[in-house]
């Protein structure tokens, strides 16, 4: 089952698209519309899947990768039916309202880590092969003396009194139109709805501490100089155990020696000889693959391409990997012997070529020696 077919949208659709062809989908298969189909309401949660997967990014990008498996991957993971974003509530009120539902407050905890953005170097190799890299970065960590509550050990957090655990406070004040409330965050607990009576003395109460981290990276196949990796949750700590930060992963790909990337391409310059390519040839080729001999016919000319069909690079929407084109080029000689200028010069006699009157001298000796 292709996700993007199923929505009835390309697989380069933007995040737009993909949200109307649902909103549309949606409407026409929702349980609720369809009381006594069965068919109607598995269509609905293929839907839904589908839906779920492409609109989240690294999601989307591992469905790409390595199918629905890739995209669901682990029983509770992101995508399962046990994911609590699996429904996608919002997106369903957006549907048939033409709104998304209110989302509660921050409450306990909320307040999320910021992300961070750091540099991955790769070479040619991992980004045709894949590779598993280890960052050590330093960043906030949850503080490991009172597990990120920012409590003494033996002590726990209290509701905050000014805004009752709420993590927000309400002002009412009344106008022409009647009474209009207004809601932010409370800046006595600092939106968390707790407050700590007894700090930790390792953190002072944030539960997060400067420290160092090791991240391990899964670089996919196919990846190109300048993309970034988003790695959910593997940010910087939050205050007082709240979700982790993002972190972003900006790739920066070394030059090859022998190797240039063009699109999913990678093209070689194979240097011959004008002998060679005249009366053809058989060379190896170092490949990422390992060395490949190939055929160089006779009477080839400068610029002729020759592909190693699938030495290239893997596509990140597929497993399929593009070619490597030799490109052939003909090395004319700057420097010749006598003798090989000679050879030359009498191949040029026997073509009834012209050549540069440096060979003068060199063509009279020659004609004098065909003469009778």
């Amino acid at each position: 089952m292709n996700y993007y077919e199923l929505l009835g949208v390309s697989s380069d659709a933007t995040e737009d698209e993909i949200k109307k062809a649902f909103r549309v989908l949606a409407r026409k298969y929702h349980p609720d519309a369809n009381p006594d189909d069965p068919a109607a309401v598995e269509s609905f949660k293929e839907i839904n899947d589908a839906y779920e997967t492409l609109r989240d990014p690294e999601r989307r990008r591992r469905y790409d990768m390595f199918g629905p498996e890739g995209a669901n991957a682990g029983p509770f993971g992101a995508g399962s039916p046990f994911d609590a974003g699996a429904f996608g509530l919002n997106d369903l009120f957006d549907a048939f309202f033409g709104g998304g539902a209110q989302q509660a407050g921050r409450g306990p905890g909320g307040s999320r880590g910021p992300d961070a953005e750091t540099v991955l170097d790769l070479t040619l190799v991992d980004v045709v092969f894949g590779a598993r890299k280890t960052l050590d970065l330093q960043m906030l960590v949850e503080c490991e003396n009172c597990s990120g509550s920012g409590c003494a050990p033996g002590t726990h957090p209290d509701r905050c009194p000014t805004c009752d655990g709420s993590g927000e406070v309400r002002q009412v004040r009344r106008s022409l139109l009647g009474q209009i409330v207004t809601a932010g965050p409370c800046g006595a607990c600092g939106a968390t709805g707790q407050v700590i009576p007894n700090p930790c003395d390792a953190c002072g109460g944030a539960g997060r501490v400067n420290g160092r981290r090791s991240i391990e990276v899964d670089v996919p196949r196919g990846i190109d100089d300048g993309q970034r990796l988003r790695l959910s949750g593997r940010g910087p700590a939050a205050p007082r155990g709240g979700p982790a930060g993002d972190l972003y992963v900006s790739v920066r790909v070394s030059p090859h020696p022998d190797l240039e990337r063009r699109g999913d391409e990678l093209w070689y310059q194979l240097p011959v000889s004008i002998a060679q390519a005249a009366l053809g040839t058989q060379l190896e080729v170092a490949t990422l693959d390992g060395p490949r001999e190939i055929d160089v016919p006779a009477g080839t000319q400068p610029a002729t391409l020759i592909r190693l069909r699938g030495l290239g690079v893997p596509s990140l929407r597929s497993t399929r990997r593009a070619d490597l084109v030799v490109e052939v080029r003909v090395d004319v000689p700057t420097h010749l012997r006598d003798e090989e200028a000679e050879l030359l010069a009498q191949f040029a006699e026997l073509r009834g070529e012209t050549v540069s009157s440096v060979h003068e001298g060199l063509l009279a000796r020659i004609r004098s020696a065909f003469k009778p």
